[in-house]
């Protein structure tokens, strides 16, 4: 029998100090930083805003059911008892989905398996539950926000230990990865932090942002114009007295405020009377010379908005603002966002069925073959019209005598599912 080397030599190649992650070459999207940055671009851009929203509401709406097969008794009790413990935590399981899909906004979501003793109607949460079978069901699955790390900790052989959290009162604490799930955008190179779906828009919203800031500005220009003062020459030389210092930034202050946004005023010298008297002080408004160029950022402003869309396959958001865009099209790009949806949603099942569901199984001293899986329903319902010319196009036809396939086609209509009938 040939003898086998179980030692690891290479690395993953992970760039990792101390617990900390180097991966990012902008400095800007590096560590805590990053995380400032993601919050205001989801927080303050209606577009990142209108992306991230649309991707929680249709992940939130998804239906997730626990599945084993219909001959494995014993995996269809582990089954129910699954089911059991997600619908009894703290916190319902639609929340908890959604605080796993901050995932895309940073990268990562970090959860700590919190356990109870099913006891019934008690007073202390440890113990309180819908049931009383005193088997140990999930008290909680709780974010461990991603503003709150500090550093992770990582095996000797590249796997990740756990994460240093630093509340926001109180001393740091460790979780460990036994007692915790890591939800990840992406893997690559065992990177804890995975990679925020933001990224690859961030430099179109830089772009973005600073545009906006200078079409709004030119508006207010255009609108108000730019305080103009004339003032004595003994005000403006370099060797002015102290007294007509102060008297220049008494003006100055009082021009800014003519203006409560961007500062800008202009002070000159003043002209000359008709008999070569300086005229003194005077003030008026520049009018803008028009609104020249503001088509060009509107222009700009729209392709930055775009590519930010195109970034998450989600330029469907996006269509009809211009009054172009067929219904053809909308439909095409949605079904792709779609497919990307049901990536990330199979993700999250993974994690869960390769590690929560296992660990609690183990815990309840279930012995399995096989342990029954976490699945998630559809993202994208099927149209009737597409399944009828389905049906009438591949000839398979519909057979009502067909129980199974009657109710999943009420389903589709929300009408009561048809009950077998009993035979006496």
């Amino acid at each position: 029998m040939p003898t086998i080397d179980y030692t690891i030599i290479g690395t993953s190649g992970l760039k990792e100090y101390g617990g900390y992650v180097d991966e990012e070459f902008n400095p800007k999207l590096k560590g805590t930083k990053a995380i400032k940055v993601y919050t205001e671009m989801s927080e303050n851009d209606a577009v990142v805003g209108a992306i991230l929203f649309c991707i929680e509401m249709l992940c939130r709406q998804v239906k997730w059911e626990m599945s084993a097969d219909e001959d494995d008794k014993p995996g269809q009790e582990a089954s129910q008892f699954v089911t059991e413990c997600m619908d009894d935590m703290s916190h319902t399981w639609e929340s908890t989905i959604s605080e796993v899909l901050t995932m895309l906004k940073f990268g990562w979501s970090y959860f700590e398996l919190v356990y109870k003793v099913r006891q019934g109607d008690s007073e202390d949460p440890r113990r309180r539950s819908k049931y009383t079978d005193g088997k140990y069901g999930w008290r909680k699955i709780a974010l461990r926000s991603q503003d709150s790390l500090l550093k992770w900790v990582f095996q000797d052989d590249g796997g990740i230990a756990g994460m240093w959290q630093q509340p926001v009162s109180g001393p740091t604490v460790f979780i460990p990865i036994e007692k915790a799930l890591l939800f990840r955008t992406k893997e690559n190179k065992n990177n804890p932090e995975g990679k925020s779906i933001l990224r690859n828009a961030y430099r179109s919203w830089y772009f973005l942002k600073r545009l906006q800031e200078i079409e709004a500005i030119g508006f207010e220009r255009n609108l108000t114009g730019l305080p103009k003062m004339q003032v004595p020459l003994n005000l403006l030389i370099s060797d002015a007295t102290d007294s007509d210092k102060s008297l220049l930034n008494s003006f100055k202050d009082m021009l800014r405020d003519i203006r409560k946004d961007e500062r800008g005023y202009i002070i000159v010298p003043p002209e000359q009377n008709e008999d070569g008297q300086p005229s003194g002080y005077k003030f008026e408004l520049i009018a803008s010379p028009g609104n020249q160029g503001s088509g060009d950022i509107d222009k700009a402003i729209t392709r930055y908005e775009q590519r930010i869309a195109m970034s998450v396959l989600a330029e469907f958001i996006l269509l009809g603002l211009d009054k172009v865009g067929s219904f053809s099209l909308v439909s095409s790009k949605t079904n792709l966002f779609a497919t990307a949806l049901t990536a990330w949603l199979d993700s999250i099942a993974a994690v869960f069925n390769m590690f929560a569901i296992p660990r609690l199984l183990k815990v309840n001293g279930y012995k399995l073959e096989k342990n029954p899986v976490l699945k998630h329903g559809s993202v994208q319902d099927v149209s009737l019209d597409e399944l009828g010319n389905f049906f009438r196009n591949t000839g398979l036809g519909i057979s009502l005598s067909d129980m199974e396939m009657e109710n999943y086609l009420r389903g589709k209509i929300n009408a009561p599912l048809k009950k077998e009938e009993t035979i006496l």
